[in-house]
């Protein structure tokens, strides 16, 4: 903990604690409802509330019930012994793995779309020959701030004209508009700190652009890439507006799994579902925040 300068006045102390207070309330306030959400995926009665049991931390009334109805939820045989049989069972029927495969499939090619597309983007609005630049930034991270809603009800119409609607690659496209601005952002912030004498240096040494790019500047700015392509995951792997307009019963996520569940059938499982995307969140976010700080190393900035 940083100590306060010995000239520091007692009003000055007071606000430092009390700024530190009402910023620990804010978080609690954020973290409650996650919080709320991972003892409850382990209830073993079908509830979404705690028991008497729970309070009184009786090892009976937890269990992993919720956790193992994710793999056996729509299992034609889901009591046969586990093996070769029973996984293809669980991949081919179950409700939540098909869910978690196709949120897993979409968000990985969507991915791969939208970093692609992001950063050929952000590096050419980076040159400052590149004219119109403020405009052609604001339209491309519109999809950011104009409401999902209507972006969503937007690609609906559009696709259904091209018969994109309810199919893979149209909810792959969809999903590489949203999570495009963001790699845009991520990749621009990057390229600020960038040595441009490097690339003009590169070319006076006889390299091409597509050389100059993979050989210079993509070593430097890839932290920001892969922190890109990670938001962009994110955004897929959340998403549920895009997917209620545009996919069929095919092409369910693990959002659109929980919104049905939460619709139709109350089940902890959804809890348990929950429980399982903030980790991932959590293992995400932290990835992102260690190639922040690598990122920040390469270009010479020092973090306090």
């Amino acid at each position: 903990m940083a100590q306060l300068p010995p000239y520091t006045t007692t009003g000055e102390r007071i606000w430092h604690y009390t700024f530190r207070v009402i910023c620990g309330l804010v978080f609690l306030f954020l973290m409650l409802p996650i919080l709320v959400v991972l003892p409850l995926s382990f209830n073993v009665s079908p509830y979404f509330s705690f028991t008497e049991g729970m309070m009184s931390f009786d090892p009976e009334a937890y269990s992993l019930r919720w956790y193992k109805d994710i793999l056996t939820n729509g299992m034609k045989v889901p009591d046969a012994p586990v093996d070769w049989a029973w996984i293809s069972d669980t991949w081919n029927n179950a409700q939540w793995m098909r869910a978690i495969r196709n949120s897993f499939f979409i968000g990985i090619c969507a991915t791969l779309l939208s970093t692609a597309l992001g950063t050929l983007a952000a590096v050419g609005l980076s040159r400052e020959e590149m004219p119109y630049r403020r405009l052609i930034m604001s339209i491309l991270i519109s999809p950011m701030i104009v409401p999902l809603v209507i972006t969503a009800a937007g690609m609906f119409f559009f696709y259904s004209k091209i018969h994109l609607s309810q199919t893979y690659i149209g909810v792959i496209m969809a999903h590489a508009v949203l999570g495009t601005p963001f790699v845009i952002i991520t990749v621009t912030a990057t390229l600020v700190g960038f040595d441009k004498s490097l690339v003009r240096a590169a070319n006076s040494l006889g390299a091409g652009p597509i050389t100059t790019f993979f050989k210079v500047q993509m070593p430097l700015i890839i932290p920001g890439v892969i922190s890109g392509g990670l938001f962009a995951f994110i955004t897929s792997f959340d998403e549920v507006v895009a997917v209620l307009f545009l996919a069929s019963p095919e092409q369910r996520t693990i959002p659109r799994q929980m919104w049905s569940g939460i619709r139709e059938q109350i089940s902890p499982t959804i809890l348990a579902v929950a429980t399982l995307l903030v980790i991932l969140s959590v293992i995400l976010l932290t990835v992102i925040e260690l190639l922040r700080r690598r990122s920040d190393r390469l270009r010479g900035v020092t973090t306090s």
